[in-house]
């Protein structure tokens, strides 16, 4: 039977998790030159629009329709046919389906949204438009039926996600991984600082995606109950503690504790929370956001020694920090806590946290592999890279004929 309140929940929560993209793409904007603020803020708003499509006419029922052989669902909810107000007999079984469709449409949305940061400053519109697409059937579709959907093979395994480290973090920064190899860096890397142009940009991306991560891992309950309780407490320590541990660790390192370190640190712990959010209780959850700061800190640091040109740090924040929240649910998770989830290796169950790396290792070798020869077919038949030209003169006028700072 539908609930009410398990309705308006799910609600709430879709609205909020659709909140953290256009909260993402200021995060991003602050970060980059102002010649590429819009640029890069319409890579991320734009797959608002983009991935709602394909998620009506295709991804919703490739991600979560009817199981073929553990690895996909059918299209037998093309364009939705079939999903109504009546509430589905699998998933979220009190509230209307369509409910739950629009929910999972909003982690599809934000996934390739988070990739840009790894290319920003540099990749024209439109060819990247057809990757985002492309990526979202081959890569997000196929990882979030084997993980969430009835039927899917790392699921029915017993791998377990409670609201994104694989299907949306470890994804997102192997792709973002291929697309540093196949773009290759920024004009100038390593020879001069990209210096961000507003940070006063960047913390309100920061507290939009923070507020909205609410949504993301409490509403992965899929009901208003006490499981939500534990995820949205778990959501809020580990961010906490994910800032709190990079500003020590950065004072500690270069004696000095920066707002961009403040940020990055809060962003790293509730990426890294979010696969055990509902699994784990508070202490665990502090545990795991020190985790996060401490590990996506020496992350980033190491990109720079790699001279990676990671522009925003997808890798060392995202995917890292989904790899590792991924592990510590092996480690942490406790049916003490939440007697539907699993225990963990401090539970006694060693079994769990070999399953967690076993899902980290198939999901990201998967994607980055999928996601090379996606930005590679685009690269060389549109070609994603800007001109010099562009490029030195800036992504916004180049690709929308706009300047963010008009004089």
């Amino acid at each position: 039977m539908i609930s009410a309140a398990d309705t308006a929940f799910i609600l709430a929560a879709a609205g909020l998790v659709l909140l953290m993209t256009p909260g993402l793409a200021l995060f991003y904007a602050g970060m980059v030159r102002s010649k590429n603020v819009l640029g890069t803020m319409m890579q991320s708003f734009f797959m608002i629009a983009l991935i709602s499509i394909e998620w009506v006419y295709l991804g919703y029922s490739m991600s979560f329709g009817p199981d073929v052989g553990g690895v996909i669902g059918d299209l037998s909810w093309f364009a939705l046919s079939g999903v109504t107000t009546a509430p589905s007999a699998d998933y979220a079984t009190t509230i209307p389906q369509i409910v739950f469709m629009i929910y999972q449409c909003m982690f599809a949305i934000i996934t390739p949204a988070l990739i840009t940061g790894a290319f920003a400053e540099r990749v024209r519109f439109v060819p990247f438009l057809v990757f985002a697409f492309l990526w979202a059937v081959f890569v997000y579709n196929p990882v979030c039926h084997w993980v969430w959907g009835k039927g899917g093979w790392l699921g029915s395994m017993g791998v377990m996600d409670f609201a994104g480290g694989l299907v949306v973090h470890v994804t997102c920064g192997a792709a973002a991984f291929a697309s540093i190899l196949v773009i290759g860096p920024r004009r100038g890397f390593g020879k001069r600082s990209f210096i961000p142009h507003s940070l006063p940009l960047t913390f309100i991306g920061t507290g939009l995606l923070w507020f909205g991560w609410f949504g993301f891992n409490g509403g992965s309950a899929l009901a208003a109950d006490e499981v939500a309780a534990t995820a949205f407490v778990a959501t809020h320590l580990a961010g906490m503690a994910g800032m709190l541990m990079w500003v020590i660790v950065e004072w500690v390192v270069l004696r000095r504790a920066t707002t961009l370190g403040a940020m990055s640190g809060a962003i790293a712990g509730l990426a890294t929370i979010t696969p055990a959010a509902g699994f784990v209780g508070p202490n665990s959850a502090i545990i795991i956001g020190c985790i996060a700061g401490l590990v996506c800190f020496g992350a980033v640091n190491l990109k720079v020694k790699l001279k990676l040109d990671d522009s925003l740090d997808v890798v060392g924040i995202h995917g890292v920090g989904g790899a590792v929240g991924t592990l510590c649910l092996g480690i942490f998770a406790s049916t003490a806590v939440n007697p539907g989830g699993v225990d963990g290796l401090l539970a006694g169950n060693m079994a769990q946290l070999w399953k967690q790396a076993f899902g980290v290792v198939v999901v990201g070798g998967y994607t980055l592999i999928v996601s090379w020869i996606l930005l590679k077919v685009v690269h060389i038949t549109l070609g994603l890279r800007v001109s010099e030209e562009a490029e030195v003169g800036g992504v916004d006028y180049a690709e929308h004929s706009e300047n963010a700072y008009n004089s």
